[in-house]
């Protein structure tokens, strides 16, 4: 585009050349946000083909060929390396949030009245896995209160759908690594959302149902009835295994204290273990009493007589809970983004020609007609099943997210993937509570079956029929305007997990009836404005002229536009830079002159 034109070759700009781009612009905010695609442009949806560059197998001589297997055994090693210090950082990323968060989560938990009403212990699932970082925390707090008889299973199952919430926001920091690449992370933001986007539309229709009917909890005491169970199964540790031997190094928690916060048994204990058993166990329990010799003067738990110290970096430390947990934060973080930003560099790097299109085959493939529809289920399998076997729905879908970034999986592909770890993560839970002591084990199981039955009811909700998986769409015009205005993702990371949870939580605690009164005409107002905007693009003659479109209202309050240049003048970082796109379309909306000269 030239960057000044003669008065005498600039056509007078027409009407309908302007008035068009100033019906785009305003409409950006209502009809959608996501950027047209312009000439020269490519697809960020279809899956892009990773060239070989390289000289093919046959051209290579001796040395060549040795010189290439030597490179890829060496790129295999470091993708698994990373991956295996991708998981061990979550891991330790687990551990930082339990040390900064599960005092305030045992005091949102000890709180019964708040957890009478169905929206706070909604918001209160949400918030304490978001403060642990970790799902099966959450419910063994919820089981555990439970079988304590401090918490009924009808109040339970808003919280274990809070759990399933707020799960997904590991996703969701596994796909912001990828910002750095528009496609990439219009690709892997998708992915993440797409998954909140399911658990919050299940959510949405089986809290009120279950308020009412309570149906997943008839249903699950139906099903523990019909079942015959025997105490004694255990879960499989696969993962832990394999990761014990480098996290352990690192920092060690007392599981008693984190679940004892939430009952009378709560002490001020340090959750950082400091005694071992001499087998190389963990010893369970916090007591003042350290055996014969007297009063422990460690900070935290006793040991028996054969007490051994145990051995990791802060074990006899005299830091504080709080200072130790955010050390790992930044240390784990530090190393998970490292590990994340290698990972897919190294996918670039092994996944091109021939390798790429046959992983992206296999991986993408639908059954012949007219079994194509059975792909979508074996898919549901796969992800149930590998999740059954790594015992961690969170390292499944941390790695399905950057896969799609790369272009590996499609999202239609990693739809049902992500489905099936919610179901693998609940059959986990299923044997984790089979495990149990007699006296705790109906009521464990009946809260992991609510966690079944409650993904398998969203399944039937938002899979089975294909015109009704509504947050496939959703997630692609989610993560096209997130590609965009890149701030939106820190936005709704911290508006969906933290400020939204925790202003409902604080309306709670004034009673139920503030709680409705602020709370009700704001859904009310989301519902009009998500019906409004519904009719405006389907239809527009239903609706009076003034509601056609939103062109009256402010520009703030219709596009992202104004809030997009506010960010960028208060974070002048590529980051938080509009794409070059953005920036094309605004400098032609200023110049009509330069519009009108130029082909629309």
């Amino acid at each position: 585009m030239p960057s000044s034109l003669p008065g005498s070759q600039v056509p007078h700009p027409t009407l309908d050349a302007v008035d068009l781009v100033d019906r785009t612009l305003r409409n950006a905010g209502t009809s959608s946000s996501a950027p047209v695609l312009q000439e020269g442009d490519t697809d960020p949806w279809a899956l892009p083909q990773l060239k070989d560059t390289s000289q093919s197998w046959k051209e290579l001589r001796t040395a060549g060929r040795l010189r290439l297997v030597a490179g890829n055994l060496l790129k295999a090693c470091g993708l698994l390396g990373c991956l295996y210090l991708f998981i061990c950082s979550l891991d330790v990323l687990s551990s930082a949030f339990q040390l900064l968060g599960s005092r305030l989560a045992g005091d949102i938990f000890r709180d019964n009245v708040v957890l009478s009403n169905p929206v706070a212990g909604l918001v209160i699932g949400v918030l304490v896995t978001a403060l642990v970082q970790s799902s099966s925390t959450s419910s063994s707090i919820v089981v555990s209160m439970v079988a304590a008889k401090l918490l009924t299973v009808r109040a339970s199952v808003p919280i274990i759908m809070g759990v399933n919430v707020g799960t997904s926001i590991t996703s969701t920091l596994v796909s912001m690594a990828q910002s750095g690449d528009r496609d990439e992370f219009q690709r892997a933001f998708s992915g993440s959302a797409v998954h909140s986007l399911f658990n919050w539309f299940t959510t949405l229709v089986m809290l009120p149902l279950e308020s009412a009917t309570a149906l997943l909890e008839r249903v699950s005491e139906l099903a523990l009835g019909a079942a015959s169970l025997e105490p004694g199964a255990q879960a499989p540790d696969i993962l832990k295994v394999l990761t014990k031997p480098l996290t352990h190094l690192i920092v060690q928690l007392d599981s008693d204290v984190i679940v004892g916060s939430t009952t009378d048994n709560a002490t001020t204990s340090s959750l950082i273990k400091q005694w071992c058993s001499s087998s190389g166990q963990l010893a369970t329990g916090n007591s003042s009493d350290c055996g014969d010799s007297g009063p422990c003067e460690d900070r935290n738990s006793t040991a028996p007589a054969d007490r051994l110290p145990c051995h990791h970096l802060f074990a006899g430390t005299e830091l504080t809970d709080l200072a130790v947990g955010f050390i790992l934060l930044a240390s784990s973080l530090l190393v998970l983004c490292s590990c994340l930003v290698l990972i897919v560099k190294l996918l670039n790097s092994v996944l091109r020609g021939r390798v790429a299109q046959a992983v992206k085959t296999v991986i993408n493939a639908d059954f012949p007609f007219p079994l194509g529809w059975l792909s979508g289920y074996l898919a549901l399998l796969v992800g149930a099943g590998l999740t059954f076997a790594l015992q961690s729905s969170s390292v499944l879908t941390a790695a399905i997210v950057p896969l799609m970034g790369v272009g590996v999986i499609s999202l239609d592909r990693a739809y049902p993937l992500l489905l099936g770890s919610n179901i693998g993560t609940t059959t986990t839970a299923l044997l984790a509570a089979l495990a149990s002591p007699a006296e705790r084990i109906l009521s464990a199981l009946q809260v992991a079956l609510i966690h079944f039955f409650f993904n398998l009811a969203g399944i039937l909700l938002w899979y089975l029929v294909p015109a009704l998986r509504l947050p496939i769409p959703l997630a692609r015009r989610f993560g096209a305007v997130t590609a965009r205005y890149r701030w939106v993702a820190g936005a709704y990371l911290l508006l969906g997990f933290l400020l939204l949870p925790l202003a409902v939580f604080g309306l709670s605690l004034a009673g139920g009836m503030v709680l409705a009164a602020v709370g009700g005409p704001l859904v009310g107002l989301v519902l009009l404005v998500v019906l409004i905007n519904t009719l405006q693009q389907r239809r527009p003659a239903w609706l009076p002229a003034r509601l056609r479109s939103w062109a009256w209202l402010p520009l703030w309050l219709h596009s992202l536009e104004p809030w997009d240049r506010l960010v960028t003048r208060c974070c002048p970082c590529k980051a938080c830079s509009p794409p070059q796109a953005t920036i094309k379309e605004a400098h032609c909306y200023e110049n009509p002159e330069i519009l009108a000269s130029q082909q629309l």
